[in-house]
């Protein structure tokens, strides 16, 4: 299975889960670096994170080097990714980390499981919208809902690729201790009207844009300090 090494990080993927474009992404060493720039400029010792499709475990090994891992969770609704995040733990001394198997769903979301694509190209992989790809395998995977998830865990920090799921969940409450969350959006997938619903529900739960740390269709939101 292949190794990859990256800012100090050791990746291990199923060959199955990698196209070239992600293994350019590491070996070229820009793989998530958007959000790791987020990160390192605004996430403190003291933070507890939770990391909403956690892909390989990157960034939720990353923030770990920052919080410590005991107090990082990561959610991966990918059976082949949950297990390559588990060796990845395994090979960078991260074993305290949680990883939750299941996609986050918004709390209007009824049904205790929902169908997964998980693609070739991991980092494609989504809840469903149809039939797959060629090259894609439907799963039923368990419903995580964002408030349950606040909820167990606590968060001060929260990092998200979701991969159009946002949508949904920028439109309800977040927990007040939330105060700093690091979004990809995906304007790919929805035009600006949905971009506009996105920070308007971001904006109505409490959070502004913040420029720093923010680049192209990474996205850091922090909460406005309340009176």
């Amino acid at each position: 299975m292949p190794r990859f090494h990256i800012d100090g990080i050791t990746l291990q993927i199923p060959q199955r889960c990698l196209n070239p474009a992600i293994e350019d992404a590491i070996g070229q060493g820009h793989y998530e670096g958007k959000e790791l720039a987020g990160i390192k400029r605004h996430l403190k010792p003291e933070d507890r994170v939770l990391d909403l499709g956690g892909g390989a475990g990157y960034l939720a090994v990353q923030a770990a080097k920052i919080v410590g891992a005991g107090n990082v969770t990561t959610v991966e609704a990918n059976p082949d990714m949950v297990r390559s995040i588990g060796r990845t733990l395994a090979l960078n001394d991260a074993l305290d980390l949680r990883v939750l198997h299941g996609a986050v769903v918004a709390d209007s979301y009824t049904q205790d499981t929902v169908t997964f694509e998980a693609k070739a190209a991991f980092w494609a992989s989504s809840i469903s919208n149809g039939a797959p790809g060629q090259k894609s395998k439907l799963v039923s995977v368990p419903a995580l809902k964002l408030s349950d998830l606040f909820e167990a865990f606590d968060p001060s920090f929260v990092v998200m690729d979701v991969e159009g799921a946002e949508v949904e969940l920028a439109q309800q409450s977040w927990a007040k201790s939330v105060r700093f969350v690091i979004m990809e959006i995906h304007p790919q997938l929805y035009g600006p009207p949905v971009i506009q619903q996105i920070f308007d529900g971001m904006s109505r739960a409490g959070f502004t844009y913040m420029p720093w740390g923010s680049r192209g269709n990474v996205v850091v939101f922090q909460r406005v300090a309340s009176d």
